[in-house]
C-alpha cells in the first residue's frame, strides 16, 4: 500500500491579506481593552460584520437602530454581536457564566466563519484561524492542532488536546464532561465524541463524565464514542461504530455496541495488549 504523505503547497497569492487579517485578530485578543469577554464580543461582531455586512461595519450601532433599513436586515445585524444570540450549554444547569461568557464570542466566531462563503472549503484560512481561536477557547491545546470546518462543542473550555490533533469536518465534540485528547489523535468526519449521558428514566438526570482518546487514537468516520469511554493508545474505533465501553490500547473495535474485531500490526506485544484493559473492560 503506497505511502501518501500530504503535500506542501505555495502560499496563495493574496496570502499578505489572510496574514494581515488573521494577525490583527491575534493583537486584539492579546490585547484585551476593558472586560475580555465585552471586548471578545466586539471582535466577533466587528470581525464578521466585515465579512458579512461590509456596508454597515463602520456604522454598526446606527444601522442597528435605523428604522429605515429592513427588520431582516437588522436582525441579522444584531446577531454578529454574540451578546444577542444564545448557544445551548447556556441553559444547562451547569454553565458557569464565569467561564463560558469569555469563551462565548470565540465560540460564535467560529462557528458564524464556518458558515461564510469566505469559509468554505478554504483550509489555510479556516485551520489558522480555529487554532488561534482554540488556544483561547480550550483548558489546554497542543502545538499543530487542526480542525477543519463545521467543529463544533458544548462548552469548549473542558477540552484538552495534546500535539498535532486533528478534527476533520462536522464533529461534534460534547466536552460537557470534559474530553481529553493526547498526541497524534485524529477524529474523522461526522463522529461525535460525548462526555455526558442522560438517565433513562428522568431526562434531567445528568452525569457528566471524563472521556479520554490516548495517544495516536482513531475515531473514524460517523463513529461515536459516549460519555466516560477511555479509548487506550493507537486504540481505533472503527466507521459508524458506537463504543459504549473502553476500548483497548492498539485494538480495532466495530460495531454497535463497538467490540474489538483484530489487534493492530504495530502492537508491542498481543499478549501485552489483550492484558490492558484499562478498567475491566471486556469486548
Amino acid at each position: 500500500m503506497p505511502y501518501l504523505p500530504l503535500r506542501a503547497l505555495a502560499p496563495a497569492p493574496a496570502a499578505r491579506i489572510a496574514d494581515a487579517w488573521l494577525e490583527r485578530i491575534a493583537d486584539r485578543l492579546a490585547n484585551p481593552s476593558g472586560d475580555v469577554a465585552t471586548d471578545r464580543a466586539l471582535l466577533c461582531r466587528d470581525t464578521l460584520a466585515e465579512l458579512l455586512h461590509p456596508e454597515y461595519a463602520a456604522n454598526f450601532e446606527t444601522a442597528l437602530n435605523d428604522e429605515s433599513l429592513p427588520l431582516g436586515t437588522r436582525l441579522s445585524l444584531s446577531t454578529l454581536d454574540p451578546r444577542n444570540v444564545t448557544l445551548e450549554p447556556e441553559y444547562y444547569g451547569e454553565c458557569d457564566d464565569a467561564r463560558f461568557q469569555p469563551v462565548k464570542p470565540l465560540l460564535w466566531l467560529w462557528y458564524s466563519f464556518d458558515r461564510t462563503p469566505l469559509a468554505g472549503q478554504n483550509v489555510d484560512l479556516g485551520v489558522r484561524l480555529r487554532r488561534l481561536l482554540a488556544e483561547r477557547i480550550f483548558k489546554r491545546v497542543g502545538r499543530n492542532f487542526k480542525a477543519f470546518q463545521h467543529v463544533e462543542f458544548s462548552f469548549g473550555h473542558n477540552m484538552e488536546v495534546g500535539d498535532d490533533v486533528v478534527i476533520h469536518r462536522h464533529v461534534l465534540l460534547d466536552d460537557r464532561g470534559g474530553i481529553r485528547m493526547g498526541n497524534g489523535v485524529s477524529v474523522s468526519d461526522y463522529a461525535n465524541i460525548y462526555s455526558h449521558t442522560h438517565s433513562i428514566v428522568e431526562q434531567r438526570d445528568v452525569t457528566n463524565a471524563l472521556t479520554v482518546l490516548e495517544d495516536g487514537v482513531r475515531v473514524t468516520y460517523h463513529a461515536t464514542v459516549l460519555a466516560g469511554v477511555h479509548v487506550g493508545e493507537q486504540g481505533m474505533v472503527g466507521a459508524v461504530a458506537v463504543a459504549t465501553k473502553d476500548v483497548r490500547p492498539y485494538h480495532v473495535y466495530v460495531g454497535i455496541p463497538a467490540k474489538s474485531v483484530r489487534v493492530k500490526p504495530n502492537a508491542p506485544s498481543p499478549h501485552t495488549v489483550l492484558n490492558t484493559s484499562g478498567r475491566g473492560t471486556t469486548g
